[in-house]
């Protein structure tokens, strides 16, 4: 687990592009604190962090072949390395190292490109090959590692986080103000593009190479489900415990402590359980939770409520612990430290990213990293096994789809027209097709809000379309709409957003985290999954939850409702600390070149006085909209801003 850096040396000498790739390394020291490692040529200039899990004495990177013409950076963790390394010994390959970066060196020696394919784990890679003058670039099928890369002329600056390109003299940064309709929309970057313009991410499941100048990338793997109907729940059950717990195993391979985040939900538990089961000593297990400091507020809230009030999920870790008999170290965050980290939370994430969960996933980071090195922990589960509600969401979209779609398509540009009512937001979304019901595309900001919400933006805003083609290939695999939602949820949220956070927030205190149920080999037993065995009308991951009950869990624990990662942020921002904060960023400078400043005040002013007692109250509560502007203007101040000379100071070059 580690961070890596570089650039085709096309503007300096080698001397210079030794010290701008050291800089460029030294601005993710946070990915790599034990260790650098750098190679310089006419060609190109590669730099790496290293944060030592296996082979702790060797596998330093770059690392080379024999004879020096192929030279590797790599980040994440491959969990077959021991399969290949034996299956290219055969080959008659040495190796001198005890670790898996050597099995991609000697990998691409023997399988070119095809090595990307065979390999089981979490990557982004950097392959120079010295001999054909070209630099070939992977990453995993699910998006775990990030890969970012500017392909300006005939240079190429690639890395793990942008911010390291900000080293380089010729980076020019710049808002990609096209991407900010998106954002408002989704809460995160759902594309290629980043929110600096020029900057990309390589997407999951693609390499690229880059020779003589030309940028040509491919996908080396595609999501592709084969629905198995002639298995029962039951036998299904079986199957995803098994592969899921010989994931877990594999996800322990390390020669330091590996410990588990737990929350108080399945997926996670599951985790912490399985490898709970294979350690006798136990495995430590990391959680957190909240100093609400708003009690009376939330007294108020519960009275006048007709659901559940449940903004901390301690208790439940705690009582999971307890029964597994797994030592549970936890954390609280007051309201205060959750307001103060959001500058630091949107450096370490590169992206501007509104999820407000990523805050408590940075503070369980900094408490697990005090006492192991690796974790597990449940993301993708939802994904992979159904588990988000939006799924449930979509039964009843199936039912209107049903209608002929120009009457959709009128009742929703009637509703567009209208003032807010009850069902103007379904209308809206069942105008088309399964692509605009999708939740996401609406998650924040419906696409009718955004000129109101982007100064001089007269639209028309259609978030729905960059969602299009991944329900199209999702419809070419004979799939129902549940399906569908999956497969987009797979494609574009998952790497995102959840991976994307998970990534950074851990990696911002030289953590790495693991997460089996994102393994190739869990995956082939998802895509086999009858919809049925995944979601119905009164289940969600429904094969997963009857996994857990045949390990023993308790009750409450498996058959507990999906829950988003709830934070309290919806009450703290009624009160005066959260409020004049925001306040301040959206009447500053910054908000007033991008947002119109009166609407935004209006959004603010009028959560700070909604009641929770009506509906009409509840519906003034505008948390996510406020957050995910907020979480922007704060990027921009980091990266743009008056502060961030003291984030990214200007590099010099001799």
């Amino acid at each position: 687990m580690c961070g890596f850096v570089g650039f085709t040396a096309v503007d300096f000498d080698q001397r210079v592009n030794r010290d701008i790739v050291k800089d460029m390394a030294d601005r993710i020291i946070h990915r790599g604190p034990d260790d650098e490692g750098y190679f310089v040529n006419d060609d190109i200039a590669m730099g790496f962090r290293r944060l030592s899990i296996i082979d702790l004495e060797g596998s330093r990177q770059p690392m080379q072949n024999a004879d020096a013409t192929v030279t590797v950076t790599f980040n994440g963790e491959i969990y077959n390395f021991q399969e290949l390394r034996a299956e290219l010994q055969d080959l008659g390959y040495t190796f001198v190292t005890n670790g898996d970066t050597e099995t991609i060196v000697h990998g691409y020696e023997a399988w070119g490109t095809d090595v990307f394919e065979r390999l089981r784990g979490m990557f982004a890679i950097a392959i120079w090959d010295d001999a054909k003058k070209r630099l070939i670039c992977a990453r995993d099928i699910f998006g775990i590692k990030p890969f970012y890369y500017q392909h300006d002329g005939g240079r190429l600056i690639y890395g793990s986080e942008i911010k390291a390109f900000l080293a380089h003299p010729k980076f020019r940064k710049a808002v990609n103000r096209a991407m900010l309709p998106q954002y408002l929309c989704f809460e995160y970057m759902n594309d290629s593009q980043t929110m600096f313009e020029g900057v990309h991410k390589l997407l999951p499941g693609h390499f690229m190479v880059f020779e003589q100048g030309r940028l040509d990338i491919e996908c080396f793997y595609r999501i592709t489900y084969n629905i198995d109907e002639s298995k029962s729940l039951d036998e299904w059950a079986d199957i995803v415990r098994d592969t899921f717990d010989e994931s877990v195993r594999a996800h322990e391979i390390a020669d330091v402590e590996v410990g588990s985040f737990l929350s108080g939900g399945i997926d996670s538990s599951l985790a912490a359980y399985a490898m709970g089961r294979h350690h006798a000593e136990g495995v430590k297990t990391f959680s957190v939770g909240y100093e609400i400091g708003c009690e009376e507020k939330l007294a108020e809230i519960a009275e006048q409520s007709d659901f559940e009030i449940k903004l901390d999920e301690l208790a439940d870790s705690s009582s999971f612990a307890a029964w597994a008999g797994l030592p549970n170290f936890e954390t609280r965050v007051s309201a205060k430290e959750f307001l103060d980290i959001v500058p630091t939370e949107q450096y370490h994430m590169d992206e501007p990213l509104g999820a407000p969960s990523a805050i408590p996933l940075y503070f369980v980071s900094q408490l697990a990293r005090k006492q192991v090195k690796v974790v597990q922990s449940g993301e993708g589960a939802d994904e992979l096994f159904g588990g988000y509600w939006i799924y449930h969401d979509q039964y009843e979209f199936s039912k209107y789809l049903a209608v002929p779609r120009p009457l959709r398509a009128l009742a929703g540009a009637v509703a567009e027209k209208l003032p807010a009512f009850h069902g103007r937001r379904f209308l809206m979304r069942g105008s088309g097709g399964p692509e605009k019901s999708y939740q996401r595309t609406s998650m924040n900001y419906m696409w009718d809000e955004i000129p109101s919400v982007l100064k001089g933006y007269a639209g028309p805003c259609k978030p729905w379309e960059w969602a299009r083609p991944h329900f199209e290939e999702a419809a070419k695999q004979n799939t129902d709409i549940i399906t569908q939602t999956q497969y987009v949820d797979m494609v574009s949220y998952m790497p995102f957003d959840i991976c994307l956070k998970a990534d950074k927030m851990s990696m911002a205190h030289s953590i790495e985290l693991r997460v089996p149920f994102l393994d190739k080999k869990v995956l082939d037993v998802a895509l086999q999954l009858p919809t049925a065995c995944r979601v119905d009308d009164t289940h969600s991951k429904y094969a997963l939850r009857v996994a857990a009950s045949k390990l023993g869990f308790q009750k409450k624990v498996a058959n507990m409702p999906k829950q988003p990662f709830i934070t309290p942020l919806t009450v703290w921002l009624q009160t005066d600390l959260f409020y004049n904060r925001i306040k301040e960023a959206f009447t500053s400078a910054a908000a007033h070149e991008f947002f119109n400043v009166d609407y935004l005040m209006r959004m603010l002013d009028d959560h700070k006085s909604a009641s929770f007692a009506t509906t009409e109250g509840r519906g003034k509560l505008k948390m996510m909209r406020i957050w995910n502007i907020y979480c922007f203007l704060c990027w921009y101040e980091v990266f743009f801003g008056a502060s961030s000379e003291k984030w990214a100071p200007k590099t010099q070059v001799a």
